[in-house]
This record gives C-alpha cells, sequence and structure tokens, in this order.
C-alpha cells in the first residue's frame, strides 16, 4: 500500500531538506526520499567540507606570517590526514543535524532511489525493497555532479574530482587544476598555501571569468605572487598517465606543450543529475542537463517542481534553499515572490576571497545603462592595516539616472561577510543616497563599502 502526503521532496541537499522543512513548519505532511547523505553534495562533499579545508589553509598561512604581528612560531607544519579529519567532523555533524531537524519538524525520511511513475507517483529503491509513495507535490532537487570531458575523467589516484580533494590519498607536489571557477580557484588555492606547485589552465580568456574584469585581473596578481601559475585561454587537450605521473598536453596559442604532474584536479563544470528519475516519461523539458522551469520552479507538469542546481544556474546552496522555501509557501497556498537570481550573492573563499552581487561593470553597460563605477582599496581602510590584511578592493556599479545599486563587486579578506550588506541594499532596492547616508562602524572592513559608494560620485574621504 502506498504511502501518502501533501508534498514528497527527492533530494535532502540545501534545496531538498529546506523545503522539507518549511512545508511541514506550513502543516503540509512531508516526506524527503536521499539516496546517499542527508545535507547533500553541498554539506558532505561541496560548501562546508571545503571551508574546513580552506580554513585550515588560512590559519597555515597566518602563522607562517607570525613574525608579521610581532609573534614567533617555530618550525610550523601541517598534518594532512587530520586536516581531512576535521573537515570530515564538520560535515558529519551538520549532516546529523539535518536529521535532526527532519524529527523535530515531523518529516518522513525515506532513504533510496526516487523514480517518477505518474502525476504524483514515485517508486522508491530501498535496501528492504521498492515502496510506493503518492504526493499532491512533488519537488525535486537532486542537485548535479562534477562533468567529466573525454580524456579528463578522474580516476582517484592522480587525477581527482572534488570528492577525491576533499579526501586526498597524497598530499600534491606538482599539481594541476583544469578550471579556474570557484571549485577550482578554491582547491588551488588550498593546495597552494599548504606548498603544492600549483598551475591553474583556464580555457576563458581570464581566471574566476563570471567576476568583474577588474576583480579577476586584482586575484590573478595576488595569486601569481602567492606562487601559481596561471594559464589562460589554454586547453587540456589529453592526459597521459603513468604510476607516479601524469603528462598533461596543454594548447595555448595554437600551440601544445607537455608538462608533468603528480595531481591532477578536474573542475571543468556540473551537470544535473537528471538520470533515472522517469522525466522524460513524464514530459518533463529537460535543456543541457537541467530540467526547464519558470520563475516559480513550476516544471509545466501540475503539481512537479525542480529547484536547485537541478533547475540551472546560478548553481549556489543558498539559491537552492530559498527556491525550496518559496516552493513549499506555494504548494501551502501562499504567494511567495519568485527568486531573483541576479540579486543572489557569489562568493569564492580562496586566498583571497572573491564575492559580487548584481552586474558586472561589463554587463551593465551591455544592457544599456548609463553607469557610475566607484571603487576603494584596502589599503585605505584601517582595520585592513590593522588585520595586515591590506591587498583587496571593493567595487560598485549604479544606474546614472536613478542611483539604483546595479552591481558590487569585492575581494579581499572577509569579502564573503561583507558582500550581504549590498545584497540587502539590493533587496530593498536601496539607492545610492540611502547608502551615502547609512553610518558605518568604525574601525570595520565595511567602511570600505560605504567608501566605494561614495567614490562612484566624487565623494570618497580616505583615498
Amino acid at each position: 500500500m502506498a504511502q501518502n502526503f501533501d508534498m514528497v521532496v527527492v533530494g535532502a541537499g540545501p534545496g531538498g531538506y529546506v523545503a522539507a522543512i518549511r512545508g511541514a513548519q506550513l502543516g503540509l505532511k512531508v516526506a524527503c526520499v536521499e539516496r546517499e547523505h542527508l545535507g547533500g553534495i553541498c554539506l558532505n562533499w561541496g560548501c562546508i567540507p571545503t571551508k574546513a579545508l580552506l580554513r585550515s589553509a588560512e590559519v597555515f598561512h597566518l602563522m607562517e606570517r607570525a613574525k608579521d604581528f610581532g609573534l614567533s612560531a617555530d618550525k610550523v607544519g601541517f598534518d594532512l590526514d587530520k586536516v581531512v579529519d576535521r573537515s570530515r567532523g564538520v560535515a558529519k555533524q551538520l549532516s546529523g543535524g539535518i536529521g535532526h531537524l527532519f524529527k523535530k519538524n515531523k518529516v518522513t525520511v525515506i532513504m533510496g532511489e526516487a523514480k517518477l511513475t505518474g502525476k504524483g507517483k514515485l517508486s522508491v529503491k530501498t535496501d528492504k525493497g521498492t515502496e510506493e509513495v503518492t504526493a499532491k507535490s512533488i519537488v525535486l532537487a537532486t542537485g548535479a555532479r562534477a562533468r567529466e570531458l573525454p580524456g579528463l575523467e578522474p580516476d582517484g589516484k592522480l587525477v581527482w574530482n572534488y570528492k577525491h580533494a576533499l579526501k586526498p590519498p597524497h598530499m600534491p607536489k606538482k599539481l594541476l587544476v583544469i578550471g579556474s571557477g570557484a571549485i577550482g580557484i578554491e582547491f588551488a588555492s588550498f593546495f597552494n598555501t599548504l606548498g603544492a606547485d600549483t598551475t591553474v589552465v583556464e580555457v576563458m580568456d581570464r581566471v574566476l571569468p563570471v567576476e568583474d574584469a577588474e576583480i579577476s585581473a586584482f586575484a590573478r596578481k595576488q595569486f601569481v605572487k602567492q606562487g601559481m601559475k596561471i594559464m589562460e585561454k589554454a586547453t587540456v587537450k589529453k592526459l597521459d598517465r603513468a604510476a607516479s605521473k601524469v603528462t598533461a598536453h596543454i594548447e595555448s596559442g595554437g600551440k601544445t606543450e607537455k608538462m608533468e604532474f603528480d595531481t591532477v584536479i578536474s573542475a571543468v563544470g556540473i551537470v544535473g543529475n537528471v538520470e533515472g528519475l522517469g522525466l522524460e516519461e513524464q514530459g518533463v523539458k529537460i535543456d543541457r542537463t537541467h530540467v526547464v522551469t519558470d520563475e516559480y520552479c513550476r516544471t509545466g507538469i501540475e503539481g512537479l517542481y525542480a529547484i536547485g542546481d537541478l533547475a540551472g544556474a546560478p548553481w549556489l546552496a543558498h539559491k537552492a534553499s530559498h527556491e525550496g522555501v518559496m516552493v513549499a509557501e506555494l504548494i501551502a497556498g501562499q504567494h511567495p515572490h519568485p527568486v531573483k537570481p541576479n540579486s543572489i550573492a557569489g562568493c569564492t573563499y580562496c586566498q583571497p576571497q572573491i564575492a559580487s552581487v548584481g552586474y558586472t561593470e561589463a554587463q551593465a553597460k551591455e544592457k544599456g545603462y548609463e553607469i557610475k563605477v566607484g571603487r576603494f582599496p584596502f589599503i585605505g581602510n584601517g582595520k585592513a592595516i590593522a588585520l595586515g590584511e591590506a591587498e583587496g578592493m571593493v567595487k560598485t556599479v549604479f544606474d546614472a539616472r536613478t542611483g539604483e545599486l546595479l552591481g558590487a563587486h569585492m575581494v579581499g579578506a572577509e569579502v564573503t561577510e561583507l558582500i550581504q550588506g549590498y545584497v540587502v541594499g539590493r533587496t530593498l532596492e536601496t539607492t545610492e543616497a540611502e547608502l551615502m547616508e547609512t553610518v558605518f562602524p568604525h574601525p570595520t572592513l565595511s567602511e570600505m563599502m560605504h567608501e566605494a559608494v561614495l567614490d562612484a560620485y566624487g565623494r570618497a574621504i580616505h583615498f
């Protein structure tokens, strides 16, 4: 006999588990189907454990700079296994927390693989057999996985994907990172800080290609200063694998050169987990491995929704969570606002950190805006100098006609925490006048956000 629910969520990642909890809060009878780990990729193999690794690298970097702060730290070193153990422990703690939240909110958890079998119907393969589940509404939140290019497939020994890099079988000595998006550049930053001779290959004309060009250029200089080798407009054509080394054939400027590495990390994007769900049989539209939805995450099939990475860019956990809340509220009969992708911040936790929201300067111009651009460097901020973090920049882009904040872009220490100020400003449709009148506390890094607004209108005080 089938179990019946008001709402069933397929996938317990940052979109799925949040959708399930919000649905339960609104009085719906909710189940969540998960085939592997509560928390999904983000919590177990992505956002959280990578940040734990990067925190260890950050502390190690500061220890090496101890004398800059009048301190001494002799024989600074690291134990990679213990660094990884800490990272895995953080992920385990949070995954267990989701189980607790499900119990608290009376969400039924079904561990298994789900497949759509009809309108409002799912078949779930569990370790005890097959269960039939029915629901008035079904939310697909199956996420995505690493893209694999022919010839660059990971083997877990010398060629890694993000999962291998999170539990590395060895410390790389000479590392090649293919792709300089958030995932690639974070792993490059982590291993480079710990001493790996790191080369990053990017097919586009600059690293961090989705960021504002000025921010990308600034970050690139910092990466090179830290010892990274950056190869832009370059492609890894193939990998020759031997017992203890990989020879990469890298094409750049019409020429191909061979370079040897002991470790390769492939970070060339993601593909949606659309297989095995019965989507095509139910008439669900799929575009380049992602489910096609409207602004409310509706698939066009009555009662069927898709959220998070499965539904396309931006591929961010916080976007998935917000979509989960929106869909749960929609199912419960409420009237939520649709998620606005252009007001979702992106954060990259390399050294230095990168954070942005809204249009880049180039995008604003392409859309026909007359713009005012403001910039403020970390070197002009007292708190940044006191922290010993004087390398960085805050950049703002405004509509010259209306004063609307079109975009904000940052590079430097703790900018992933600062960016939310501009996100709130965009959500509240704040103008330049209101930002200028806001009193920012001193001494803080946030004062640079104020100065970058002032600079757009020729009023910067400290630079």
